[in-house]
């Protein structure tokens, strides 16, 4: 970590606390980020701010700024009400789906009253966070804020905090100037010129930082500062998890399992974003069009369900297990089940699918990253292959060697999926050894030094 002082600000914290026998109980935050920095920044004199989510939490946040599990943590207790309408109505329901080109449009989005009084409490939690930062922050302190909950914060700490660089990270996709008309013009230059009020915007690939710098000439008529840091697993502890007790025992069930079959992979969120369904279409495509493939193959779906709170996420859940149910009906012989869906949240197995796969697919309709193309390279141990969408971020990196998709084209995937089952071992061997060392070339502490090194 740098000698600057560096303040982490942040929707979800690196702890979460539980309430036992009247003590509170900490223990690790969910998420990819807090995974990701979480041993970087434990240990050092890194302050980290963010959201009191759990009842546990918000009794933790009257207590002030805590010192626990080596983490310099302050939690805020946000007004309960204004919290639900910033986080679930404004950014899941509306930011989300906005950077990741996903709504309906002849049906949603509906921008009226009611939304704009969820606009509202966004920018009093945003109000909140940057009257918190500006007490917790040492002076001249790098405030690197992440993602689309803060893109407000930067505009409210310059009137008071002058001394501070602040630095936001944009971890999703950005809407180019054709997604972001559909924000109402107030709303959308608000957003885009709190987030220009940041000394510097970052974005895991060039494509998103090029879509915002779209987006801020097209409603703003400025050119704003811009840095590229893509993210890069953590090996130590991914390597961890592989060789740990209860990846072992999944990666035993697996081989049990699919027995002397290739297998195909994918673990994701089940969320739309991801693209489940084309995926299962693709899949039901390669069946269809290469019999001997049929018995020989089982796709493992490791998706665990994610933000049930939105009816669409429920509805996209049913549509998955329809399907998959579908495609096994259709397909199954005796003692042969082609599409195995795991729902469990639980990284181990999933882990221990990314060590087995001969394929991992990876097919997202839009994705800021998506780490789980070059996790699965850094521990897969069968020479496995990637077939990725190239509208991931993370194809800027693995481009020409991962085999890129059109995520909407079922029939390329499907081709691709054949290509990489039917790859000779010597292209097997060649392409996932530069899948792993594209994979390791950067780590956490490479983008954090990236975040820190663009405040000034």
């Amino acid at each position: 970590m740098p000698e600057r002082p560096v303040v982490l600000v942040s929707n979800r914290g690196p702890l979460s606390f539980d309430v036992r026998d009247g003590e509170l109980v900490a223990r690790r935050g969910a998420g990819g980020l807090v995974s990701g920095l979480a041993p970087l920044v434990a240990g050092t004199d890194t302050r980290w701010l963010a959201a009191a989510i759990s009842e546990g939490d918000r009794l933790a946040a009257e207590r002030g700024a805590l010192d626990a599990e080596g983490f310099h943590l302050r939690l805020l207790a946000l007004d309960a009400e204004q919290y639900r309408l910033a986080y679930d109505v404004v950014c899941n329901a509306t930011l989300w789906f906005l950077h990741h080109g996903l709504f309906d449009l002849p049906r949603r989005p509906v921008f009226d009253r009611h939304w704009r009084e969820a606009w509202d409490a966004y920018r009093e939690v945003n109000r909140t966070f940057a009257s918190a930062v500006a007490q917790e922050a040492p002076e001249g302190a790098a405030v690197l804020v992440q993602d689309y909950h803060l893109t407000l914060l930067a505009a409210e700490l310059r009137g008071t905090r002058p001394d501070l660089q602040v630095v936001h990270f944009s971890h999703t996709p950005f809407a180019g100037p054709e997604l972001m008309r559909v924000l109402p013009t107030d709303i959308a230059t608000e957003m885009l010129t709190g987030l220009t009020a940041h000394h510097a915007c970052g974005f895991h690939c060039a494509r998103w930082a090029d879509a915002f710098v779209a987006s801020c000439r097209s409603l703003l008529d400025v050119d704003p500062n811009t840095f590229v840091a893509p993210l890069g697993p953590d090996p130590d502890d991914i390597r961890g998890v592989a060789a740990s007790g209860r990846c072992q025992d999944a990666l035993r069930e697996l081989d049990e399992l699919v027995g002397n079959r290739r297998l195909v992979v994918r673990v994701d969120r089940m969320e739309p974003s991801k693209n489940l369904l084309r995926g299962f279409e693709a899949f039901d495509e390669l069946l269809d069009r290469h019999p001997a493939l049929r018995e020989q193959v089982i796709f493992g779906a490791f998706c665990y369900p994610s933000r049930e709170a939105l009816p669409e996420y429920v509805a996209y859940r049913s549509e998955v297990e329809a399907a998959v149910s579908a495609l096994n009906a259709k397909w199954a012989t005796p003692g042969w089940q082609p599409v195995w869906l795991d729902t469990s949240d639980d990284f181990p197995r999933s882990v221990a699918a990314l060590r087995r796969y001969d394929v991992l697919l990876v097919n997202p309709i839009r994705d800021g990253l998506n780490l789980v193309a070059k996790e699965g390279p850094l521990v897969n141990e069968r020479d496995g292959l990637v077939v990725l969408s190239t509208e991931a971020g993370v194809w800027d990196e693995l481009a020409g060697t991962a085999r890129g998709v059109n995520p909407f084209d079922v029939s390329a995937t499907a081709d691709a999926l054949a290509e990489a089952l039917a790859a000779t071992p010597e292209d097997r061997r060649d392409r996932s050894a530069e899948l792993r060392r594209r994979a390791g070339a950067r780590t956490p502490a490479d983008w954090l030094g990236d975040l820190v090194s663009a405040a000034g």
